[in-house]
């Protein structure tokens, strides 16, 4: 019996919304033309991500052939593209991460730009575990840790990141491991939402978000999807003043997402544990460039280095975090909270 031949789902108009009509999109070696064409107005292409403050970040680094580095997170791989053609295929790149969706197809990639096995070395864990990275590599020369989400997980509405698009309220960087957004919510108290929510994401209306997420869950109603959520800030901050409203609300949803992520993640807990253990990763004269997207993330790396710095393990350290500049702003909307921050082993 002959299969019946299916037609791909093609656009549905000129601009598709659905995240899996946008084919062109997602096979970016098919459709180079239509992806950059997104790209040159200043989006993200659906499944991509556009690596942010590149140029800065090799300047820090300082990357020479012979050398050997780890990028921290590697989601995409666009800094590690950059890093791996600084090596020369001289040296060798370690990377992490923890996505076991992306971690793959990141890595074939960049094997089919010419770095295979010889000149990069994946690990699908955590970066808090530098230390089992060293064990195997020896001291680091150079280290990136680019803290932001990716865009291709961003974007896909499987993951539950967004609060744009329907999608389970999920929001862990592996699936397997720990307990969705939707879990944690299902026995969290008011006090301890609303530290979440100020603590994560510096939220004003936290004590208002909190109150209606607990009462709506108490009447034994779980919330289980990323446009639930949204639907009950959004009635949560009615009250707000309709000339700014909108904007308003979008603003408390994104970071009330933020901060559930960051819940679920253990984010701040893995990041001290990496800071911890990072200057015994490195090599003397070692250099490592650190990229944070929120204030919770900046406070944490700018203390961990001027005290490291005080106790003599860095011999310098950035006095200020350098900004992405206004044309790469213009260009990437998701570059305008990043801050980057570097410092040299002693």
């Amino acid at each position: 019996m002959e299969h019946e031949h299916k037609r791909r789902v093609r656009y549905k108009g000129t601009h598709p919304k659905s995240y899996k009509e946008k084919y062109k999109e997602l096979q970016p070696e098919k459709y180079a033309e239509d992806v950059n064409k997104i790209i040159q107005k200043g989006s993200t292409p659906a499944g991509m991500h556009i690596s942010i403050c590149v140029n800065e970040i090799l300047e820090i680094l300082k990357i020479k052939p012979g050398e050997i580095g780890l990028d921290a997170t590697l989601g995409y791989g666009g800094h590690s593209l950059e890093m791996l053609k600084r090596l020369d295929h001289k040296g060798k790149l370690y990377a992490t991460d923890v996505d076991p969706i992306e971690l793959p197809k990141t890595k074939e990639r960049l094997e089919n730009l010419g770095f295979g096995s010889d000149d990069l070395i994946t690990k699908q864990f955590n970066f808090s575990n530098i230390d089992k990275v060293v064990e195997e590599s020896g001291p680091l020369d150079f280290v990136l840790a680019d803290l932001g989400v990716s865009s291709m997980q961003i974007d896909n509405p499987d993951r539950g990141f967004s609060f744009k698009i329907e999608g389970p309220l999920d929001l862990r960087l592996n699936p397997s491991v720990g307990i969705s957004a939707a879990e944690r919510l299902k026995s969290i108290t008011k006090d301890e939402l609303i530290g979440m929510l100020i603590e994560n994401a510096d939220e004003p209306h936290a004590d208002i978000i909190a109150r209606a997420i607990v009462a709506h869950i108490k009447r034994g109603k779980p919330l289980t999807t990323t446009t639930h959520l949204r639907h009950i800030i959004e009635e949560a901050l009615n009250f707000l003043p309709a000339k700014t409203k909108d904007f308003d609300i979008k603003k408390s949803c994104q970071r009330s997402f933020q901060a559930l992520r960051i819940d679920v993640n253990e984010e701040f807990e893995v990041l001290y544990e990496f800071l911890e253990k990072l200057p015994d990763a490195l090599a003397s004269g070692g250099r490592v460039a650190i990229l944070t997207f929120h204030s919770g993330e900046d406070r944490l790396v700018k203390k961990s280095f001027k005290r490291l710095l005080r106790e003599g393990a860095y011999s310098s350290i950035s006095e200020e975090p350098i900004r992405p500049s206004a044309e790469e702003c213009s260009r990437n909307g998701r570059a305008k909270s990043a801050k980057l921050r570097w410092a040299i082993k002693a």
